[in-house]
């Protein structure tokens, strides 16, 4: 069966839950960078967001009987890849223990439109390492995935209010963080 690009990612969907596989394809090669820098953005990892990758769509295979029709692919999709990652450090790592590298490359405009030179930018990227997981995470979401706070509230399970308010929380603490590293 032929799948024409034109198909909405929820008809995909639609089509791999009804075993036709082909269409699986179409999603990965939609979704697979994205969700590449969903991952990189967190773990700085270039393999590790590749493996990541990888295990969202083996999932999405997997739970495909679980996709209700109607539903958000988008949303079904990273929160699938949330678990993936959560999952992952269950496994592998404790938290704490995870280090960041010092190469971080912030891309959100709005931020860089602020940031006169090279060196406020390397500034922001330490900033943004010492955010909360949780934090960093949304931010990665509704700046570099460019996701709408509803869709980032159906992820997340909680009100389009409540996303809001965490942006809110995580700019003002990423404020803080970069303006207390300035004095340094």
């Amino acid at each position: 069966m032929q799948i024409a690009i034109k198909h909405t990612d929820e008809q995909l969907m639609e089509q791999v839950s009804q075993e036709n596989l082909n269409a699986l394809s179409v999603l990965f090669d939609r979704y697979q960078v994205p969700l590449y820098n969903f991952f990189y953005r967190q773990n700085y990892d270039g393999a590790l967001s590749e493996d990541l990758v990888q295990t969202v769509f083996e999932r999405i295979l997997k739970y495909r009987q679980s996709y209700v029709s109607g539903m958000t692919f988008r949303s079904w999709m990273y929160q699938i890849a949330r678990n993936a990652k959560t999952d992952h450090y269950k496994k592998q790592y404790r938290i704490s223990d995870f280090v960041q590298p010092d190469d971080l490359v912030i891309a959100t405009a709005s931020i860089e439109e602020s940031m006169a030179d090279a060196e406020d930018l390397q500034q922001l990227e330490r900033a943004m390492q010492h955010l909360p997981d949780m934090q960093r995470e949304i931010l990665v979401m509704t700046r570099f995935q460019k996701m709408k706070y509803g869709e980032v509230a159906e992820i997340l399970q909680c009100s389009e209010g409540a996303v809001k308010v965490k942006v809110h929380r995580a700019l003002k603490q990423l404020r803080h963080i970069f303006f207390k590293m300035e004095k340094y």
